[in-house]
């Protein structure tokens, strides 16, 4: 890979970290004070419960794509970035504009999620 596109990597990654960790802190902010709010009846309670699972489902996700941020950042310090973890042949340039943070490539990706269900 090219200095040019590994820089590009770099900057596309630190700015998706900056942008989560933001998020994250949103949503804890979010919780918190819905975590303060007086409930006066179980439709306001299902309300709050309901829009606090989706943050965390969300919350959840987002922190999953953040340790794959730092290790694909991890990555390019070590000179290892765009290797698939599992053919370790290179992850396309395409395959890593659409998601900077893949561990693999487009078939080993398939054969993982195959794996996994």
């Amino acid at each position: 890979m090219k200095d040019t596109e590994l820089e590009y990597f770099e900057e596309t990654l630190l700015i998706r970290k900056v942008q989560i960790k933001k998020n994250i802190s949103g949503m804890e902010e979010e919780i918190n004070q819905l975590r303060s709010l007086e409930l006066n009846d179980e439709g306001d309670y299902a309300s709050v419960s309901n829009e606090n699972m989706v943050d965390n489902a969300i919350g959840t996700q987002q922190e999953i794509e953040l340790m794959e941020i730092e290790l694909a950042l991890a990555k390019i310090k070590d000179n290892q970035y765009s290797i698939c973890e599992m053919c370790e042949e290179e992850i396309g340039f395409q395959r890593l504009k659409v998601k900077p943070h893949a561990k693999y490539c487009i078939d080993c990706r398939e054969i993982a999620e195959k794996n996994h269900t």
